[in-house]
């Protein structure tokens, strides 16, 4: 057997563990809130997430990918191709090695900062500390606070204006019916532009700031129409049963696949792109700051997140949907759209925002909107804890395994 046959074979199953990682720990993003709040059973979380995450990995993920991931690592160090394949393999095994080990203790991390860290890693054994771009870190860290923060403000008010606006009415559900237009807009508004600027396929289109803000206000103001209509027919029946709660449950799933399909499509880089790195240095013997993803391999990725979804997603989902604070379907509701909003604005700053550090952020927004007792900061405390453990933990690891492959490859 050839050394490089070997290395790719070796870089397909940690490719695929690291996918299977990402999958196990980020449904928790998505679907969590919905478990949660009881709009869904995690069953039919675990369905939902798995298929769009697919979709999203294979139809919407990048064709083109960076060969560090966000730029935190200069690109000088693939100049030589064996330190480039033993640096990806590192990275690809250091970081989903400490998203295993969090989703074990049953708390979210990062799956984007843990390939950082990983990459740092490989970086410093590869070229020293000046191929690291320390300003570009400063900006990782820095999302550790603005993320959680920024969520955590728009789901506490977001909540309140439900409460003012509907909950504290006497006719919860018509208040509901009558305004569910306004949240139904709203969210679309956010989930269009969201595409429009987040996603490798709205980079691909390359719109304008303003011609994207009016096409995600005309398909919001269309589909919000529809929507609503939609609504009407499908809740009239469960006015006595479930009032206000009800219209919201259906939204919040929407919103949940939403966030789904984009954690396929944004996520999957995670761990293809390292493998993409792999499998042109085995083809081609070189490779340059971006390699083509072909999308066989986006399919590869995309499958290995459903496996993790399936298999172990309902730790971390039992975490962020119960253990912070009781959620129903209009707490669910402000986390989800709170999540989606703050990762679109914060990636519109430049920032590498986790949707991860966006969604523990919302459900404490929520937990606050009802006071203090309302929350459990033990489980906060062990969360955060492991958010800033993510990046020289998984660092460390990467710098380890990378000295023990330079032994044997």
């Amino acid at each position: 057997m050839h050394q490089e046959f070997f290395v790719l074979i070796v870089g397909y199953i940690f490719g695929f563990y690291m996918a299977w990682n990402i999958g196990a720990n980020d449904v928790a993003n998505s679907m969590a809130p919905a478990v949660g709040s009881k709009a869904i059973t995690v069953r039919q979380a675990i369905f939902i997430a798995a298929i769009l995450n697919i979709i999203g990995a294979t139809f919407i993920g990048a064709h083109v990918t960076q060969t560090i991931r966000k730029g935190i690592v200069s690109t000088d160090i693939l100049h030589d191709p064996q330190v480039a394949l033993i640096g990806a393999l590192s990275a690809l095994l250091a970081s989903a090695l400490w998203v295993s080990f969090a989703t074990w203790k049953s708390l979210p991390v990062s799956t984007t900062h843990s390939i950082v860290g990983a990459m740092i890693g490989f970086g410093i054994m590869a070229g020293g500390f000046s191929v690291i771009k320390w300003g570009k870190l400063g900006a990782v860290v820095l999302s550790w606070i603005i993320s959680p923060i920024l969520s955590l403000i728009i789901a506490f008010i977001m909540l309140k204006i439900i409460i003012k606006t509907i909950l504290s009415k006497k006719d919860s559900f018509i208040r509901a019916l009558k305004l569910s237009p306004v949240f139904i807009g709203i969210v679309l508004f956010i989930v269009v532009l969201s595409f429009l600027f987040k996603t490798p396929l709205g980079k691909k289109l390359a719109l304008s700031d303003t011609a994207a803000l009016v096409i995600a206000f005309v398909l919001a103001f269309i589909f919000g129409i529809v929507a609503t209509l939609l609504l009407k027919r499908f809740t009239a029946s469960k006015a006595a049963s479930n009032g206000a709660e009800e219209i919201f449950r259906l939204i919040q799933i929407g919103t949940a696949c939403y966030i789904a399909l984009a954690q396929g499509a944004n996520d999957v880089a995670n761990a293809i792109g390292p493998l993409a790195l792999i499998y042109f240095l085995v083809k081609t013997g070189n490779v340059g700051a971006q390699v083509p993803v072909p999308i066989f391999l986006l399919l590869f990725g995309g499958i290995g997140i459903a496996c993790g979804i399936s298999m172990w997603g309902y730790r971390v989902m039992y975490t962020i949907g119960e253990k912070i604070t009781k959620l129903t379907n209009t707490r669910g509701f402000s986390v989800n759209f709170a999540a989606a909003t703050t990762v679109l604005v914060a990636s519109k700053m430049g920032l590498p925002v986790s949707t991860t550090h966006a969604a523990v952020g919302g459900v404490l927004g929520v937990g606050l909107a009802r006071g203090f007792e309302a929350v459990n900061f033990g489980i906060i405390l062990r969360i955060m804890l492991y958010w800033v453990l993510t990046v020289p933990t998984a660092a460390i690891t990467s710098m380890a395994i990378f000295k023990i492959l330079q032994l044997i490859l």
